[in-house]
């Protein structure tokens, strides 16, 4: 069976708590998300009050299609992701947009996130 639906009309949108949202289609046992991520958004203070952890504990693969975003492991260094960079992220960071431009990724990763606990 085939199916299609655009983003632009998400099966889906989870608002975080302040600074943007994320849009999910759901096809069959796949899962997209556009997260749109303002300037000011941090997950600690968006999406922490929704998922009720400590630090985001979803596995991100995707790609950063505008904007910019630093994202700081529980183990590791912080990085910074921009467009065209794709990115396979593991459970345990906290994350911000960087500057005045929305960051915009698509993300397969998301069947989970921030939806409340």
């Amino acid at each position: 069976m085939s199916d299609k639906q655009s983003i632009d009309s998400p099966h889906e949108r989870r608002p975080f708590q302040d600074h943007g949202q994320m849009d999910v289609v759901t096809l069959g046992a796949f899962t997209l998300g556009r997260g749109t991520f303002e300037p000011g958004w941090r997950w600690s203070n968006d999406v922490k009050p929704i998922a009720g952890t400590d630090s985001c504990q979803v596995h991100h693969t995707g790609i950063c299609v505008s904007g910019r975003m630093t994202i700081k492991p529980d183990a590791g260094d912080e990085f910074d992701i921009g467009p065209g960079d794709v990115i396979d992220l593991d459970p345990g960071h906290d994350a911000w947009t960087v500057g005045d431009e929305a960051c915009v990724i698509l993300d397969t990763g998301v069947a989970a996130y921030a939806k409340p606990s």
